[in-house]
């Protein structure tokens, strides 16, 4: 199928951030690593996919995410999230908030419960992303915009409840292929008509150590997640006690590893369409990679986090109470009832999100079992 004609405005924004990735490549010496150009077609200022103005979330965007979804995911998160509060932690980090959807459905049942934060801290890169979670948020909890503070980086030092909700599977990745004996990095270079083009080369030591811990045969394409780990790492160094929370689509790596993923997991949004062109219109896609769970949990705890659980968004979701809240509206109001079953149907349906989309908990400093692993925990998985 086709993919949707961008507006000549839109394709004239992409070919802006192209030459902008061009010359990068030229400065460079021709050839650019892939985690460095899916840096560049993401998150260069003011052009990158992230950056820039072009709405991305939602029904108008290129996907659609669990809390824009339904405000049941993070209603329900809340009740995990107030376990944490009887705990003795008391703010909220929400790493990458995006259109600020589940910061608002959170607050809004943490009001309701008379449980709200002391602060609400936001770590977004995103100027234009920054804008639209403070519009929503005024719009949805105005009287709750006083607890709520921006953040360009982590915190030197944070107490509290670290969330992330498909912020991994957005970090740049690295690409590599198993050509026994070596291992390749794949880059990427620009032709004469200023098109992209795949260029291969030896991995380097660090990359190459990653790609052999994995023991995948000759030919075997998949993605290193070396800016996810370090930002886990990062992310654990400034956490002096608190709860990490993080959700996204991936596999623990005996999974992501198999046979049928030989081609690595990249793939591309644009419109609601799934592609796995990386060169189509930058800055008009969104581009990502599956998250394997294993490499994040080896890189938390590693860094001196414990793991504290494991398991899918539909099994945490249940066992945090989303049924119960769902119940909160009579079945016999249908025009209430129905659309938000349906909503739960999808954030729980293993043919929707509940079975690809995890969970992975980390604790620094915290004894407690969280209701949200209580059943169902999958962490002798990893």
């Amino acid at each position: 199928m086709p993919l949707p004609e961008p507006t000549a405005d839109a394709r004239a924004h992409s070919e802006r951030l192209a030459q902008h990735i061009r010359s990068q490549i030229g400065a460079s010496g021709g050839w650019i690593g892939f985690a460095r150009y899916m840096e560049l077609a993401l998150y260069a200022p003011g052009l990158g996919y992230y950056m820039a103005g072009a709405r991305k979330l939602g029904r108008d965007g290129d996907f659609v995410t669990a809390p824009e979804i339904s405000p049941l995911f993070g209603q329900t998160l809340a009740h995990q999230v107030t376990q944490a509060f009887d705990a003795g932690l008391e703010e909220i980090l929400e790493i990458g908030a995006g259109s600020g959807a589940l910061a608002a459905s959170l607050l809004e049942e943490l009001d309701r419960m008379g449980r709200l934060p002391g602060r609400y801290l936001i770590l977004e890169l995103s100027a234009d992303l920054r804008e639209r979670s403070r519009d929503t948020l005024a719009a949805r909890v105005p009287h709750l915009m006083q607890r709520v503070a921006w953040l360009n980086g982590l915190p030197p030092a944070f107490t509290g409840v670290v969330l992330g909700n498909e912020v991994l599977d957005a970090m740049p990745v690295d690409l590599v292929r198993v050509a026994d004996p070596d291992i390749e990095e794949a880059g990427v270079e620009a032709e004469p008509d200023g098109s992209f083009a795949w260029a291969w080369r030896p991995a380097p030591g660090r990359l190459s150590e990653a790609a052999r811990e994995l023991d995948l045969p000759a030919g075997y394409v998949t993605e290193i997640g070396l800016v996810a780990r370090g930002f886990v790492t990062s992310l654990a160094e400034s956490l002096d006690r608190g709860l990490v929370l993080f959700i996204d689509y991936g596999f623990p790596r005996h999974e992501y590893c198999h046979p049928q993923r030989a081609t690595g997991t990249l793939m591309c949004h644009y419109r609601h369409h799934a592609h796995v062109d990386p060169f189509f219109l930058p800055g008009l896609q969104d581009i990502t990679s599956h998250v394997d769970f294993t490499a994040i949990a080896d890189a938390g705890v590693s860094a001196g986090m414990e793991l504290l659980g494991y398991t899918t968004q539909a099994q945490f979701l249940l066992n945090c109470g989303l049924t119960d809240l769902l119940a909160r509206v009579p079945p016999e109001d249908a025009g209430r009832y129905l659309p938000l079953a349906n909503q739960a149907n999808r954030l729980l349906s293993p043919s929707e999100m509940g079975e690809l989309f995890k969970v992975v908990a980390f604790g620094k400093g915290l004894d407690l079992p969280l209701i949200g692993f209580a059943s169902g925990d999958r962490m002798h998985t990893l």
